[in-house]
């Protein structure tokens, strides 16, 4: 009995609970490294947090590694599968190649609810609302204005059988700012927070010393087994940071941890199972090495990752030898040569979206999909989002693909209502093989009301990016194995078949000016108004309050007496 009281809370708590809810929650922790054209460096953290519960159908009191908060939030309001990103900047797919996930400008929430809710809307609105005060950003400006259900483009990552598409909610604010409060509360839900492990390199000065950052949080069910009889919960925790050298304000392209974040590595997260650095050390060409890795890795580790055969170098830092010669760990890299760019390869799919017109009245909005593939076709869906206000003519939708008219095979579009939501096209497109495929579509710009102007009008009104959704051909075959082996399982998307893999991408969000009022007329009658008001007002309050006195007039003044002693003087009668 003496023995039992001796033990620290923790470990009582873990032997009441059970050797085998001991053992429920596990912890993996991984860092990819990529260096990019032009000297520039991508790092991309994900955090895995796998929990064997069941969150919907009963109530879970004990939390281990699974933050409280998002786990009551789960069981509460019925959520299936849950994505937020909170980007700043834009990935240039053209010439940094496919991210490991993308993201649009700004802040994108996208959930699927359980068939068990019945108001969808009520629990979407609700959540927003939960989540705006959990990771401190404004998510709570999310309405039907901004929402939309898509049809075919978001489908469940998880667990998708029997799925409704009425039970998914999309929606996006490209305005959305990212800073340090919404970096804040995202490290507080990893299990080491940022004192150990890959986490100790998240400094908030340096993360947004960058031209891109976005950070998401992805909670969704997996199967605990092959046999999938029980399911278990997964919080996917991704970081994405890219460092150029004109930002950093280093002349040169080599690169460090310490120069990149300003410190380094000297332990792993004590409840981490897995903790993994990985350094893209692929060549460009076959004959010729671009890259230096200093210290040397203890292994190499060799991925299909997005079609495309990728060599890592590892340094695992639960390994006891790796700290043994240092205490602690930064990895260096260092160009042998630079980069030609006639050696840069092209991504297979990428798109740009522009508006075009002018006048404040009529527009066009263009997207260009590419398909660079040699000799491979595919179809791709295309998701539009756009505001109310700007009133789409569906008539003048118009796609032309080398010089002929492409109709889509699949078309869904949804007609905004003003104030009260938006325009929603969905288009299933052939990609033919070598092609850019052109989209435009014309729009009315609407009249607003002057309270629906945002403070700063005249800089314009945000349209949210366009989403590409695509099963790109692979060039090399990918194994199944290799999707659970390889960094951040290639993807959120790993694919089925080993002859294709999920591509999803985002064009540019669009500024748009719409007719704006001269403000400063308003301002001008405000003043005069206010102006008058006083006078009349002030003139007449002082009429009406004021109190009148007659006096009568003094018998001698001091001009008086002296006029009466010059009269003397002069011998005339005084006054």
């Amino acid at each position: 009995m003496a023995a039992v009281l001796l033990l620290p809370p923790l470990l009582l708590l873990l032997a009441a609970a059970g050797p085998g809810r001991a053992r429920r929650d596990a912890l993996r922790e991984e860092l990819l490294l990529s260096p990019l054209p032009a000297g520039d460096v991508a790092a991309t953290f994900q955090f895995r947090t796998r929990w064997d519960a069941d969150l919907p159908r009963g109530a879970v009191s004990h939390y281990r590694l699974f933050p409280k908060a998002l786990g009551r939030l789960v069981a509460a309001l019925g959520v299936r599968e849950l994505h937020l990103a909170l980007t700043q900047g834009f990935w240039r797919t053209r010439a940094w190649g496919q991210p490991p996930l993308q993201a649009p400008a700004g802040a994108e929430l996208w959930v699927w609810f359980q068939p068990t809710v019945t108001d969808v809307d009520k629990a979407w609105k609700e959540l927003s609302n939960i989540l705006s005060g959990i990771f401190c950003a404004s998510l709570n400006f999310i309405d039907s204005t901004n929402t939309v259900t898509p049809t075919a483009s978001f489908k469940p990552l998880g667990l998708a059988n029997g799925t409704d598409h009425h039970l998914l909610r999309y929606a996006v604010l490209p305005r959305e700012v990212v800073c340090t409060e919404n970096l804040t509360p995202w490290k507080k839900l990893l299990p080491c927070g940022s004192k150990a492990g890959l986490a100790v390199l998240l400094k908030a000065e340096r993360l947004f010393h960058s031209s891109y950052h976005s950070q998401a949080v992805h909670i969704r069910p997996i199967c605990r087994d092959a046999s999938c009889l029980a399911v278990s919960w997964e919080l996917r925790q991704t970081l994405t940071v890219v460092f150029d050298t004109f930002s950093s304000g280093q002349g040169k392209k080599d690169w460090s941890l310490f120069k990149m974040f300003s410190r380094t590595l000297t332990d792993a997260c004590p409840l981490a199972s897995q903790s993994k650095v990985y350094v893209d050390i692929s060549p460009k060409n076959k004959e010729k090495e671009l890259l230096e890795v200093t210290p040397p890795p203890a292994s190499v580790h060799e991925a299909i990752v997005q079609g495309d055969k990728r060599t890592y170098a590892v340094y695992d830092l639960l390994s006891p030898s790796l700290f043994n010669t240092s205490r602690s760990l930064n990895v260096q890299l260092k160009w042998k040569r630079p980069q030609d760019s006639s050696e840069l390869p092209t991504p297979i799919l990428h798109a740009q979206r522009y508006v075009s017109g002018y006048g404040l009245q009529t527009g066009e909005i263009s997207t260009l999909i590419y398909n660079t593939h040699p000799y491979r076709a595919f179809p791709v869906i295309l998701l539009e989002t756009v505001p109310w206000y700007l009133r789409l003519y569906v008539h003048t939708l118009t796609i032309i693909t080398k010089g002929k008219e492409n109709k889509p095979s699949y078309i869904h579009y949804q007609p905004a209502q003003d104030r009260r939501r938006p325009h929603l096209l969905e288009m299933l497109i052939q990609l033919p093989a070598n092609s850019v495929t052109k989209i435009t579509i014309q729009f009315e710009r609407a009249l607003l009301k002057w309270t629906e102007y945002t403070p700063d009008p005249n800089h314009g009104f945000y349209v949210s990016s366009s989403v590409l959704s695509a099963l790109v051909p692979s060039v090399i075959a990918m194994k199944d194995v290799d999707v659970e082996q390889s960094p951040l399982f290639t993807s959120l998307f790993p694919s089925s078949d080993g002859s294709s893999y999920f591509v999803r991408l985002y064009t540019e969000p669009l500024l748009v000016n719409l007719p704006t009022p001269d403000f400063s007329m308003p301002y001008n009658v405000i003043c005069l108004t206010c102006t008058v008001v006083a006078v009349c007002y002030g003139s007449f309050y002082n009429l009406l309050t004021r109190t009148f006195h007659v006096e009568e007039p003094s018998r001698g003044g001091l001009a008086k007496r002296l006029a009466n002693i010059i009269r003397k003087f002069r011998g005339v009668p005084p006054l």
